[in-house]
């Protein structure tokens, strides 16, 4: 379920979970993303135009466009998963605000429009290489370097950075397994 204008709205789930199997995506809790969208406009994060990385089901930048952004690019490397992203998308009405790339995250950086506002980030807890994808995104011109915010989703097991590039650490939220890094520009 999301809030904002789609309030109410269920979401299609990884294939395979609705009948108990096991699926690779890992999608934020309703707590997790209701706890970061509150963070988020509490700091007063700009929602117009938003990049989902590792976008899952898409709940994240769907919660976005809800909570009245314009524009939300999608990236997700499995094909199931982006067919779920588009579906989500129709069953919200955001279709026409959305882009949906498939392609790894690393691969799809080279077709970014931006800049975006709001970067969301939630790679699988063991991509050692999510870090580093976020750190050359903060140094390229696809962020708004002045307004931009970027909210990374990692395990609560590890330390969040303290800076991405130029953005640094302003909140850090934590719900069970789940640990949500908030950054903004310096």
């Amino acid at each position: 379920m999301i809030a904002g204008s789609a309030r109410g709205r269920p979401l299609k789930g990884p294939p395979g979970r609705a009948r108990g199997g096991a699926s690779a995506v890992r999608p934020s809790s309703d707590l997790v993303r209701g706890a970061l969208f509150d963070a988020l406009s509490a700091l007063g994060a700009d929602f117009t135009h938003t990049l989902d990385l590792y976008a899952g089901t898409g709940a994240l930048g769907i919660e976005a466009l809800s909570r009245g952004g314009e524009s939300c690019c999608f990236v997700e490397k499995d094909r199931a998963m982006a067919a779920v992203i588009r579906e989500n998308l129709d069953a919200t009405g955001f279709g026409d605000a959305a882009e949906v790339i498939t392609a790894p995250a690393e691969r799809a950086i080279g077709r970014l429009t931006g800049p975006y506002t709001l970067v969301l980030a939630d790679p699988p807890y063991a991509d050692s290489a999510a870090m580093a994808l976020l750190e050359r995104l903060a140094e390229s011109a696809a962020i708004d370097s002045d307004f931009g915010t970027i909210a990374f989703e990692h395990s609560s097991r590890e330390e969040p950075a303290a800076d991405i590039g130029a953005f640094s650490l302003v909140r850090s939220l934590g719900h069970g397994d789940s640990s949500v890094s908030i950054y903004r520009p310096d």
